[in-house]
Order: structure tokens, then sequence, then C-alpha cells
């Protein structure tokens, strides 16, 4: 089934609720949406797993407010899901800035009825290089995505995909995925890019007091292996699985053992 669920401040969030059992809530990366998990959507639920897939703030079929893309509302979006839904003991599967909304989630909202966290290529604990923390895009190479998303939105989305994926992905493929990017508003994907690169999850990380499994393409192009070997280090319930032949989107890539692995903290 698929419904809307209305936040605080009167976003509608689109919503994918597939099969029964186990609750278990997919949080998407930028610039798609919950479609990017068409390949686990079309899986779990015959093992007992109850998926449910949120499209963000600006994403996909949502509301797209002009501002308001903080990692701190769109953990807010994600409270008001969990509670509107009652769910309980749940698991969140984060991927990309879906790992930072994630992360945030467990510091601003104390990991409240989330039983074990799974962080698949994501964007934690800085998008960017800093002061001090050396791994992640530069600033000014964010800056010229964001101004590229100003200028020419489906360029960007273009070459944005060329370094996404690891593996030989069919034209077919490749087309569909470009689409999800072309569903999300100009601004949404601007202002979440924004965030990607202003905020510092480094203090978030000692929040984080559940069995955590993190899932990193070794290949990854846009939030590099040394972020995974990071918050492996910070996160002390925590267990690295490398993706040897994966590059960021490693649910694609080698989306046979990524789904395995969801299994395996699943079931």
């Amino acid at each position: 089934m698929a419904y809307y669920i209305n936040t605080d401040n009167n976003v509608n969030l689109f919503v994918e609720d597939i099969g029964n059992g186990k609750p278990v809530l997919f949080i998407h990366g930028w610039p798609v949406n919950h479609k990017m998990y068409e390949y686990q959507l079309d899986i779990l639920p015959a093992y007992g797993i109850r998926c449910i897939a949120p499209d963000l703030r600006g994403f996909g079929k949502s509301d797209r407010p002009f501002s308001s893309y903080s990692y701190n509302e769109m953990a807010d979006d994600i409270r008001r899901i969990i509670d509107t839904l009652k769910l309980t003991n749940l698991t969140l599967v984060a991927f990309s800035i879906g790992g930072a909304i994630a992360t945030r989630y467990m510091s601003r909202h104390t990991g409240h009825n989330i039983s074990q966290l799974i962080l698949a290529g994501a964007a934690v604990p800085s998008f960017v290089q800093r002061s001090n923390f050396p791994y992640g895009m530069p600033v000014s190479a964010v800056n010229s995505i964001i101004n590229q998303a100003y200028q020419d939105r489906p360029k960007m989305l273009a070459e944005f995909g060329k370094i996404f994926f690891a593996s030989k992905i069919s034209r077919e493929f490749n087309d569909w995925f470009l689409t999800l990017g072309f569903e999300a508003s100009g601004q949404g994907t601007i202002k979440a890019a924004e965030s990607l690169r202003d905020e510092d999850l480094r203090n978030d990380l000692a929040a984080i007091r559940i069995p955590t499994t993190i899932l990193h393409g070794k290949k990854d192009q846009v939030c590099p292996f040394e972020l995974a070997q990071v918050m492996h280090k910070n996160i002390p319930q925590s267990k690295l699985i490398p993706f040897e032949n994966s590059g960021h989107g490693l649910f694609y890539d080698e989306k046979d053992k990524f789904n395995q692995e969801l299994l395996k903290v699943l079931l």
C-alpha cells in the first residue's frame, strides 16, 4: 500500500509500505527517491519483512518545500513516520544522505524505537573534507554540483551518475536511474546538497549505541571507503562489511550480496 504522512510543519511525505512482519524503514539517498530500493523491495517481503520506504521531503512524490532540508528537519520527518505508524523494534536501512539522516536521528531522538541500524554507503560522519578530516569530497566539488544544478540539473545528474556505480550497467538501467533524480524538485536537490556540504556528524556518532552494520563499496567515488572505516572505529557495536566490487551504488553493483547481508541482520 501507499499513503501520505503529514509532518508537524505540514509537509506530506509519501510512503510505500509492502509486506508484513519485522518492520524495516529504508531511507534513500541523494538525489533519488525510495524507488532506488526496487531490488530489495521485490525480495525482502517474501522473508516476512515489512518494508517501509518513504520519499524524503523534496524528492519523489513527497511535498517540495522551498527550504527546510537540514538533517534535523529530515530526522524529525523520520520520527513522525515512526510514531504515526507506531513502529517499534525497528531496523533502519539508510543509504548515503539517508545514513546521515539516520545518524542525526540517533542523536536527536536518542534512537527512539530503533533496535538495529544498517548504514550503506553512508555520507557519515562528513560528506566533505574538513579541518582535521581529510576524507570525502572537496567542498569545491560539492559547490560545483550545486552550481550545475542551478544551471543545468539534468546534465549535473547525468555527470553524477557516471561515478555512482562501479559495475557495468545497462543503458536502460542508467536511463531509469536518472529518472529518479529527475523526479526530485530542483530546490530540494540543491538544499539537500547544501546540507551534505555544511553538516558535520562527528559528534553524533557516540549516540549510536545499538548493533550497527556498515556496508560500503571499496570503489566508492562519492563516499570513499575511508568514511566506513571512521564509522567503524567510532561506533562501538559496529561491524564493517566491505563490498570489493562496488562503487557508491552497492545496492545494485552487488545486489545479491547486499540483499544477503540485509537478510543476515534481519532474520
